[in-house]
């Protein structure tokens, strides 16, 4: 089961693949892990990445898609993969494609977790955590039982993300607009995009997920 998770920034996308991966054994695959593990690797595909990025350039998309060919070679990827981050253009996305159908292999489903854009707003800039234990807190919809104390460890101190504000929530909506909703029609005309409502309750997007792919 080989699948892409589509959704804006704060959609939910790592935390739905980190139960997929729990629960069917699937690998995700985040593509700034792979770029980092190839460059530490020393491999030849890390050289060539890692003198790109030095120069402070982005990656070509026929590097990345060698990267991703050579990650889902490897024997934890038997049971399937969850792509993190690839493809970002409609250019990428047929890059893989043929790359999968070289090596034998195809995507069973590409799900898009539709948003509210001003309720994921509202539900990215509200967030903070508690900063020794690190659970996480909503100034709206879950605050501490005691104002300022964290319910877990008693801390008082807490931490926010300084790109979750709605300046950059924002620029970075408007970024996943321009590049990555063109991939919407590409993958619906290839019969493979599903759709789930991205601001339902963990467990209720985990569900659609997994009714979608029952029948995959």
């Amino acid at each position: 089961m080989n699948l892409i998770l589509l959704g804006p920034p704060g959609a939910g996308k790592g935390t739905q693949a980190q139960l997929l991966q729990h629960e069917r054994g699937l690998v995700q695959l985040s593509t700034g892990d792979m770029l980092r593990a190839a460059v530490a690797s020393g491999s030849e595909l890390g050289k060539k990445a890692k003198g790109i990025m030095e120069k402070g350039e982005l990656v070509p998309d026929g590097l990345m898609v060698g990267l991703i060919r050579d990650r889902i070679a490897q024997p934890d990827c038997a049971k399937g993969f969850i792509l993190d981050g690839f493809p970002r253009t409609e250019a990428q996305a047929r890059a893989l494609d043929q790359m999968l159908a070289e090596t034998g292999k195809k995507l069973d489903r590409v799900i898009e977790m539709e948003v509210d854009e001003k309720a994921l707003t509202e539900r990215i800039v509200g967030r903070y955590t508690c900063a020794v234990c690190g659970t996480g807190y909503h100034e709206k919809f879950k605050r501490p039982k005691v104002e300022g104390v964290c319910d877990v460890c008693g801390s008082k101190q807490f931490v926010r993300r300084k790109d979750d504000n709605a300046e950059t929530m924002k620029t970075r909506m408007a970024a996943y607009r321009a590049q990555t909703e063109p991939l919407l029609p590409y993958y619906s005309g290839r019969g493979v995009l599903r759709k789930v409502d991205g601001m339902a309750s963990m467990d209720e997007v985990h569900r659609q997920i997994s009714g979608l792919l029952a029948g995959a």
